[in-house]
């Protein structure tokens, strides 16, 4: 199935709205753990999107510069003993897209099979 150019699949938008909300939490450059937990938490699902799935659509809303993204500092990473991590940030371009996705479909990134499930 093909898109229309500067549209959004439903992952993508998902994406761009836990971005949002953790930046209006102080979050700025969430990782993409903390992404897929955010949306997760958003959409009541009871599992998280497959990390595949999830980072082929960060990879192209970061070609479609919707996102930013940079490795955080090693050394952080290493004091807490743990990998690096990769950091996203929202652009305006994504803000852009996504307010226009919202117009196109103003019910919440929500599929419908989730609709009815418990919000943790």
């Amino acid at each position: 199935m093909r898109r229309k150019p500067g549209s959004l699949v439903p992952l993508e938008r998902d994406v761009l709205e836990a971005a949002l909300a953790l930046r209006g939490m102080g979050v700025v450059e969430p990782h993409g753990f903390l992404i897929a937990r955010t949306m997760s938490d958003r959409a009541g699902a009871r599992r998280l999107t497959g990390y595949g799935t999830l980072y082929k659509a960060l990879d192209r809303l970061e070609r479609a510069d919707l996102l930013e993204s940079r490795w955080e500092d090693p050394l952080f990473a290493a004091e807490a003993a743990r990998p690096r991590r990769r950091l996203y940030r929202l652009t305006a371009a994504g803000e852009r897209a996504l307010a226009t996705a919202r117009q196109a479909d103003p019910i919440p990134a929500v599929r419908p099979a989730e609709r009815g499930a418990p919000v943790r």
